[in-house]
């Protein structure tokens, strides 16, 4: 794998590197001046310059590195004499080291090139080397084999920067070794030389390092380190895939998933070695499935051993480990990695600029600090490659010496050594800032005594009450009541002491949040009620301990709606997204909400559970958003409506397809199936917790389709409605299907035609006036558009259409029953959204055979303007009712927002003057 080349400047374009275009011994010249490795490498073996001639113009490849591994090794003997091997490894990393400083310091070569040529290095000859001695060892001893006599290979690992396809040009490898079950070989021909496995793979490996990291008369391939190694050097030198996964359940330590996040097998292509049994094995290990926030004290902790011990031998210019070095770009990626890589796997990779890449487009990082840290990023390892070509040494340390300092200068195109040290400490001070952002410690905070002392009780009574009034709580005393009541419980008392830890910091720093809100009581209390409520999750509880201003959003959010608090706490996995950077930045983008949804329904791989799950967490977390947006006054309400339409289009019809892939008995593979939208689905107002109201309808002359679909219709309604550990998705009602409850699920298009042409009540076809179809078969759905806007169109007796219509209106009021005087149903009492819905209906099923428009499902309020504009209602009515029917939804929704059932308000002038302008354009439509 290599990293985008767009994504990783060009030294020369990035930094001003000279590019030399001059012919090739100047060139060389110029490198050789800038690396004293080179220049005495070419001065022993001069014929490394022909060679280089040959490659000047383009990057190293593996076909070309393992040519010269085929040409330069003829054999190698069954005494164990290695020498001609590891002269031939030597002789390549030589070649391709001096090709690297010459593309690099005199061609300015990308860092992706020089980073990828040296990985192809490390597995080219860890693999040459292996393979060869495999071959040496099965020789004397027989192959390896398994319980079931299928043949063992030694699966390399490569860690670090090794396994991220990252290394640096003078670096050590990181290597771990595991086979894939105990057995022993089968020994040579003459029956003799049966070894454990174990025994084979471990005289395997101790060749393999020697051949690579043993210094010979031409130096050393790697540095070879194997401390990664489950137990470090007091562990075995190999393991098998059932010792290395019991040691992760027993043993592993959380820097130890840091390290494994870049593991790669390097020899993937060999199935003897089985790499995907320890991926396998490695993945839970490293990834959590829940949100691991718990990771941040983990790799603050190691951060801080790091430090001290930078500090420790004054190595602060240090530009690996220092302040603001590379180490703390790799921390902050790797450590979101390790939140979130159980839950998204699309953070499951491991080169540092990839992640960081990813992050930007999750919006767990800004793109101004992305292109920061990349910026950062390339410059130091460039300036790691610059400090590594001087001697091959690997060294992360600034030069003393004033003439290094200034070769340093001139290699990375910068005029003198304080230019450079300037733009250094400028790429330092912007990492460390970020990393600070990401792993300050929350509670190194002050001026929060006066608050501990309320939250445990430390403080008196009367003195606490008075202090929370000082604050600006309106009720201290109720406030003051909730905190005792949810300390003393025993469900507090008996929480582990990290969550209990936690769990007294997010509170505290509610209390002094909470009175930022515009209702700061209701926001304290909700906020309380949902801290109880995951008291005993600690990954939630760090999220919010780690993250202040995740809890800053919580309070908002709780303050301003209890139906959102409600939500939240059913649903605490949605906390995640208050840490998304976009969310209150960018409009809402179903494409890409489609295609992330695709992606982790097609990674579920037919589980139905996980499927069923991924629906639900899916679908909450997008009306999480939506509900934050719309509480932050980002869009119009009639907006938000379209949003959460167009939400439950994309489930329903994605949830069609997984249902009918589970059929046994399916014709087809695309069902002739639509299902059509009612209701407030139809009309595209749905609300938060709305239901939906939908017909299924099919076209298919299958014999054994009206079977088929209902049993399609019947599973549908079950994968959105049923409760799962993630919740449901939607309540489905389907009584207003032809012949309601006793009518079939799935019905013909033909037999709904029918039905609606002969049998359907008027009722049903003010309904049809809001009908739309929504996912399914889109074929289906163009037909039954059509079907609709015929029957919509009929000409009809207005006078008795009139009748019917004022009668069903009458029977809805009465079954409801009219509010209390001067107070306001704002949906059912006269003067209301039904009777707005309802004058829209009849000038729809009056007219539209004039006016075909009419039919136009575009809502209440277009609709209403459009019959104005025909000359059926006055213009100024038009207006009235439409500004009232805007303002009903308002009050609608905010009223839903706080859980109150029924929209009852107490009639305002305001208020009047809306239900006036309603009643008057219905006395002048209905007479």
């Amino acid at each position: 794998m290599t990293y985008p080349l767009s994504a990783i400047p060009a030294a020369g374009q990035a930094h001003n590197t000279p590019v030399i275009h001059a012919a090739f011994d100047e060139r060389l010249a110029f490198a050789r001046r800038h690396s004293r490795y080179m220049d005495q490498l070419l001065l022993a073996k001069p014929d490394i310059i022909d060679w280089l001639s040959q490659y000047e113009q383009k990057p190293l490849t593996q076909d070309d590195m393992t040519s010269f591994l085929a040409a330069a090794t003829n054999t190698v003997n069954d005494t164990g004499n290695d020498e001609q091997l590891r002269q031939s490894l030597r002789q390549l990393r030589q070649r391709v080291m001096a090709h690297l400083a010459f593309r690099d310091i005199a061609d300015g070569a990308s860092l992706a090139e020089i980073v990828e040529t040296m990985t192809t290095l490390a597995d080219v000859t860890t693999l040459f080397a292996l393979n060869h001695l495999h071959a040496d060892l099965a020789v004397r001893y027989g192959s390896p084999v398994g319980s079931q006599g299928q043949a063992q290979h030694l699966a390399i690992i490569g860690m670090g920067k090794l396994g991220g396809r990252e290394l640096n040009v003078s670096s050590d490898v990181d290597y771990i070794f595991v086979y894939p079950e105990e057995g022993e070989t089968q020994g040579r021909a003459d029956g003799g030389g049966k070894i454990d496995n174990y025994d084979f793979f471990t005289r395997l490996g101790k060749r393999l390092i020697a051949s690579l990291n043993d210094l010979t008369a031409d130096g050393q391939v790697f540095r070879v380190d194997m401390r990664l190694r489950p137990n470090g050097d007091s562990g075995p030198l190999v393991c098998s895939s059932d010792m290395l996964e019991n040691y992760f359940i027993t043993q592993g330590r959380e820097w130890e998933r840091y390290a494994w996040i870049k593991a790669r097998v390097m020899n993937e292509t060999d199935a003897a070695c089985e790499p995907a049994m320890t991926t396998s094995v490695a993945r839970p290990f490293v990834y959590r499935k829940y949100l691991d926030f718990g990771a941040i004290n983990a790799m603050r902790a190691l951060h801080a051993q790091i430090r001290q011990e930078v500090t420790r031998k004054d190595r602060i210019e240090h530009i690996k480990l220092g302040p603001g070095g590379i180490r703390e770009i790799e921390f902050i990626a790797q450590v979101f990695q390790l939140i979130r890589g159980g839950r998204d796997s699309t953070l499951q990779i491991r080169p540092t600029l990839l992640v960081l890449d990813r992050l930007r487009h999750s919006g767990q990082l800004a793109p101004s600090d992305v292109t920061a840290l990349t910026d950062a990023y390339v410059f130091l390892r460039r300036l790691e490659h610059r400090l590594q070509y001087l001697d091959d040494a690997q060294t992360h340390m600034l030069p003393d010496a004033a003439s290094d300092r200034a070769l340093l200068a001139e290699s990375m195109g910068f005029p003198s050594w304080d230019a450079l040290y300037r733009t250094l400490n400028e790429h330092r001070d912007i990492v460390s800032k970020h990393f600070q952002a990401v792993f300050a410690d929350p509670n190194d905070r002050d001026g929060s005594q006066p608050i501990q002392a309320i939250w445990l009780g430390t403080a008196g009574n009367d003195a606490a009450t008075a202090l929370l009034s000082s604050l600006g709580y309106l009720a201290p005393g109720e406030i003051l009541e909730r905190i005792q009541r949810l300390t003393h419980a025993g469900r507090y008392q008996q929480l582990p002491a990290s969550n209990r830890e936690r769990l007294d910091a997010a509170a505290c720093s509610l209390m002094a949040l909470a009175v930022k809100t515009s209702a700061p009581d209701a926001a304290l209390l909700r906020g309380l009620d949902f801290l109880e409520s995951i008291s005993g999750r600690g990954a939630y509880l760090a999220l919010l301990q780690q993250y202040p201003q995740a809890l800053g959003r919580v309070a908002d959010l709780v303050g301003a709606s209890s139906w959102g608090a409600q939500f939240l706490t059913r649903h605490p996995l949605l906390l995640d997204e208050l840490l998304d950077q976009r969310l209150l930045d960018t409009a809402t983008d179903f494409d890409i909400y489609r295609e992330d949804l695709d992606r982790a329904l097609s990674e579920a791989d037919g589980d139905t559970e996980v499927e069923m799950n991924i629906l639900r967490e899916m679908h909450h977390a997008q009306l999480f958003r939506l509900l934050i947006q719309d509480l932050a006054g980002l869009h119009s309400l009639e907006r938000i409506s379209d949003f959460l339409s167009e939400l439950a289009d994309i489930i329903v019809d994605r949830t069609i397809k997984l249902v009918w892939q589970k059929l046994n008995k399916r014709h087809t593979e695309t069902p002739h199936f639509a299902v059509i939208g009612y209701g407030k689905l139809g009309g595209k107002e749905l609300g938060y917790g709305s239901d939906l109201d939908v017909v299924y309808l099919y076209d298919d002359a299958d014999p054994d389709a009206a079977q088929t679909y209902m049993r399609l219709g019947q599973r549908l309604n079950t994968w959105l409605s049923s409760q799962t550990s993630s919740g449901i998705v939607y309540e489905i009602d389907t009584r207003l299907r032809p012949n309601g409850e006793s009518g079939m699920l799935a019905i013909s298009l033909d037999g709904f035609r029918d039905y609606e042409e002969k049998s359907a009540w008027v009722w049903e076809h003010q309904a049809l006036t809001r009908a739309r179809f929504v996912a399914g078969d889109k074929t289906l759905g163009e037909r039954f558009e059509q079907m609709r806007r015929d029957i919509l169109c009929k000409p009809r007796d207005n006078e008795g259409l009139r009748q019917e219509v004022i009668a069903m209106r009458q029977k809805m009021f009465d079954a409801h029953g009219a509010a209390e005087a001067g107070v306001f149903d704002l949906k059912q009492d006269p003067g209301g959204i039904i009777d707005v819905e309802f004058i829209v209906q009849f000038l729809i099923l009056a007219h539209a055979h004039r006016y075909p428009d009419l039919t136009d499902n575009l809502g209440n309020i277009a609709l209403l303007r459009r019959s104005a504009e025909h000359g059926l209602i006055d213009p100024a009515l038009s207006d009235a009712a439409q500004a009232a029917y805007r303002e009903y939804r308002r009050l609608q929704h905010a009223n839903r927002l706080n859980d109150e059932p029924k929209a009852r308000l107490l009639i305002t002038a305001d208020l009047q003057s809306h239900i006036d302008a309603v009643l008057l354009l219905k006395q002048r439509v209905f007479g």
